[in-house]
């Protein structure tokens, strides 16, 4: 898909070359197209048309470039499949189900779990979050640094798990450009050995599609590199803000599950419910 690409701008780009204004010169105060000097007037004295040695669609890219185009091929496949990969399990969804966290902080701020049945409802989501409240919730009752330990702990699994394969999309942006160099001094040296050995020494058209066709490896390899490296800072930073929210959750699950925080959601539920003593009148008061 990104190869395409590369191939549809390259092409664009020539046919629009093909396109512009020729250069013009004034034959008995007239303005006419100019032509090759060196080249043969057909028969019925037009100036003939240009020919373009330079291969300008994608079907004459690709058989011009031949087996140098396999690794761009095997290294815009590799990118699109874990982009594709990351996007899918990189959902705020899945993730983090909001349904899920916002009623189960609910129950246990209401009292109506204990450590077995929070533990059980965790382990029965198979969400990253959920993954991360087990671990809290296996240190319930004690203190609070140790329940955050336990998160963090397995926040940094779960971390490693998310940035999975992003490694590989950055490792695609990072070498596509040097195989489109390495390509391009490859077809350099071809270019110019053939010029060398050939009898067409001091044609520019030679020189112009060896190095024409040289460059290509550098367009494919930044065809593929400038993409993969925009998904990889969006997906870098879609987990950023991921982390960023599992960390607010996991707060208020500390808070709700510590010692400290027990004891202050025992001590709050008892108050809310003392029933306020009612004020009895006064026997004593003599009538008016």
């Amino acid at each position: 898909m990104i190869p395409a690409i590369s191939l549809l701008l390259f092409s664009g780009s020539a046919d629009a070359q093909e396109r512009l204004p020729k250069v013009v010169e004034s034959v008995n105060g007239k303005l006419v197209e100019a032509t090759d000097p060196n080249g043969p007037l057909p028969e019925d004295g037009q100036p003939a048309k240009r020919k373009t040695v330079i291969p300008s669609t994608p079907e004459d890219i690709i058989q011009e470039m031949g087996y140098f185009l396999l690794p761009f091929v095997i290294a815009s496949i590799i990118s699109m499949w874990f982009i594709i990969e990351r996007l899918v399990i990189l959902r705020s969804g899945r993730v983090i189900p909001r349904h899920f966290v916002s009623r189960f902080l609910k129950l246990l701020k209401d009292g109506k779990l204990n450590a077995r049945s929070a533990l059980k409802l965790c382990e029965e989501n198979p969400s990253p979050i959920a993954s991360v409240f087990a671990h809290g919730v296996r240190k319930w009752g004690k203190p609070s640094v140790e329940v955050e330990q336990a998160i963090i702990d397995g926040g940094e699994r779960q971390l490693s798990q998310l940035r999975k394969h992003l490694r590989v999309i950055n490792g695609v942006a990072t070498v596509a450009p040097l195989m489109g160099l390495l390509g391009t001094v490859i077809g350099m040296i071809q270019a110019f050995n053939e010029i060398a050995n050939s009898s067409a020494m001091g044609k520019a058209e030679e020189l112009a599609v060896g190095i024409a066709m040289a460059l290509l490896t550098t367009a494919f390899g930044l065809g593929i590199a400038i993409p993969s490296l925009i998904m990889y800072m969006y997906l870098a930073g879609r987990v950023d803000g991921l982390v960023m929210e599992m960390d607010q959750n996991a707060q208020d699950l500390v808070h709700l599950i510590s010692a400290e925080g027990l004891a202050a959601n025992a001590a709050s539920r008892k108050t809310a419910t003392v029933p306020t003593p009612k004020t009895k009148p006064d026997k004593t008061a003599s009538p008016t």
